[in-house]
This record gives structure tokens, C-alpha cells and sequence, in this order.
């Protein structure tokens, strides 16, 4: 069966086009109230890839969104974040269900162009949630909602409002305040599902016991973030910030606190050589290897060996 390609969509305009709507008040900048939008699924495609940035937040979705492997009954508004020349898919049911239970909310689409010479423009990588996956979004509480609502709102009318030297520094402040405000509604979400965060954990360390308890080390070298994350079906972003917020430190820091405690296993219990045991986690030189180990836990590999004898 032949692949697809994603739908291309450059600008903002075509992008109004493509939802039945009039072309944009201000062509790099949009907010676009979800309800005034004709959607006909057949019409939309499968997957798309967009030129600037999207933040959508939808409401009475007729799906259960999932978050890795988990599934989410959302009542509530949910958000996501995509950046340009990511390749987006819908999360959609049957055009019978979209249909009965018309989606809402509000989108707001940016064009990097809009942002180009600003602070904002060099600031947008640190907001690492349009690096997550769809699969990944933020569900909101109602309080939290209105907030987002508001904001989109509030940038509507500026730049539907005659556009002066002041309208862009002003828009650009108001966009930076909501991404600063996903950024904590995010964090909210890390500890606000517990049972599922904890899961993820679970699996996390059943995951690297049973790679260093295999032949994998050896074969194919210390596991690797995005190695990781695939096998766990989540993006690499998501899982390195959710380990963050519930235990303090990332997944790679994760990888290399398994790793020394397989280490710490066979130096004090194994006659092997540091060398051989380097090797066998995978390392190719024992140096680099010995260096790690010390950064790790304040002594050599043989000062470890040592304080056993």
C-alpha cells in the first residue's frame, strides 16, 4: 500500500482556505474560533505538515485522547503545541461522532516571520512542549481554560484593531504570557496524574533492567534516549520533562544511574577486569568508561573494588 505524504500548508492564508474560512485580518498572525469553522473530515487530511507555529486548544472532542499508552476520557479543553515543518495527524473519530458532537475552542497560528528580529524568536526553543507529541497534549482545567480563552482573545482584538509600531511588541508580549502559562499548566499535569505518571516510572525501570540484564549492552551500547522513549511510546521531550518534575533528574541521567549500578554489581562482585567490565556495558574505550563511573559516584572503578576488600 503506498505511503502518503503529508499535505503541505505554508501559510497562514492558504491555511484559512483550507478550513472554508476568509483570508486573515493580518496574514503572520491568526486566532481562529474553532466553531466558525466548516469541518468536513473527508476534506481534511489524514496528516499535514505546517509552516509556522500552531496552538490549538479543542473542546467537546469526540475521542479519547491518548497520552503514550494510556487513554483519557477529556471533558475539558485540551491543548497542543506544534512547530513549523512538524508533521501533524488528527486525533479524530467518525465523521458520524464529529458530527453529533460539534468540536470547539480556539486556535492561535503564528508565522515565524511574525516573530523574525524579536527576542521571542530565539526564546521559542526553551518551551520544549512543541517538541511533544499530539499524543502528549495539555488537558486543561476550567479555570486554567479560561485563561488561555482570554489570552487568544485578547490578541484577536489587537490585531484587529489598526495595527500601529506598538501592535507587534504588544502581541508578542501576550503570546509569550501563554507560553509561559502552558509551561506551568504543564508542570500541573506532571503531578496531577499520579497513578498514570507512576505507571510510566514503573515501566521506565522494568524497561532498563531488562536491557542491562540482556545481551543488548554489548550488542548495541548503552540505550539512547530516543530508544527509550519509542519503546514506551511517548516522545523523548515529554518523558525527559515528567521524569524531571517527579524525581529530578532526565531519562538520560535515568540510563546512566541504571548503568552504575549494573557496574557497581559486577565490580564488587565479579573478578572481572575494569576493562572487560566496560566492555560488557558497552563502552568502547574503559577510560571513558572510568571517567563516568568516578564523575558518578567519587571513586575509580578500583577504589570501588577496593572498599570491599
Amino acid at each position: 500500500m503506498p505511503v502518503t505524504e503529508p499535505h503541505r500548508i505554508k501559510t497562514i492564508s492558504e491555511f484559512h482556505h483550507s478550513l472554508g474560512l476568509g483570508k486573515p485580518e493580518y496574514p503572520l498572525i491568526s486566532v481562529i474560533n474553532l466553531e466558525e469553522v466548516n469541518r468536513n473530515q473527508e476534506n481534511i487530511p489524514a496528516s499535514r505538515i505546517l509552516g509556522f507555529y500552531t496552538i490549538t486548544l479543542k473542546r467537546n472532542c469526540s475521542v479519547n485522547f491518548k497520552y503514550g499508552q494510556q487513554e483519557y476520557d477529556v471533558q475539558g479543553g485540551v491543548m497542543y503545541f506544534i512547530a513549523p515543518g512538524q508533521v501533524f495527524g488528527s486525533l479524530t473519530s467518525s465523521l458520524e461522532e464529529t458530527k453529533k458532537n460539534k468540536m470547539s475552542g480556539w486556535g492561535l497560528y503564528i508565522h515565524p516571520d511574525f516573530l523574525w528580529n524579536t527576542p521571542l524568536a530565539m526564546r521559542m526553543k526553551k518551551y520544549e512542549y512543541f517538541d511533544y507529541s499530539v499524543n502528549e497534549a495539555l488537558a486543561l482545567t476550567e479555570k486554567e481554560e479560561a485563561i488561555i480563552i482570554g489570552m487568544m482573545q485578547n490578541i484577536q482584538m489587537e490585531y484587529n484593531a489598526n495595527m500601529d509600531k506598538f501592535s507587534q511588541d504588544i502581541i508578542i508580549s501576550m503570546v509569550e504570557t501563554l507560553l509561559n502559562y502552558a509551561d506551568r499548566f504543564y508542570h500541573r499535569q506532571f503531578l496531577t496524574r499520579k497513578i498514570e505518571n507512576h505507571q510510566m516510572l514503573n515501566r521506565l525501570e522494568n524497561l532498563l533492567a531488562s536491557y542491562f540484564n540482556s545481551n543488548n549492552l554489548l550488542t548495541n551500547g548503552l540505550p539512547s534516549v530516543q530508544y527509550v522513549a519509542e519503546k514506551l511510546n511517548i516522545s523523548p521531550n515529554y518523558l525527559s520533562n515528567l521524569l524531571k518534575v517527579l524525581t529530578g533528574r532526565n531519562t538520560q541521567q535515568h540510563i546512566q544511574d541504571k548503568m552504575i549500578e549494573k557496574a557497581k554489581e559486577k565490580i564488587s562482585t565479579t573478578d572481572l577486569s575494569v576493562s572487560e567490565i566496560s566492555y560488557a556495558l558497552g563502552f568502547e574505550h574503559p577510560q571513558s568508561f572510568s571517567r563516568l563511573f568516578k564523575a558518578k559516584t567519587g571513586f575509580s572503578p578500583l577504589a570501588f573494588r577496593q572498599s570491599f576488600n
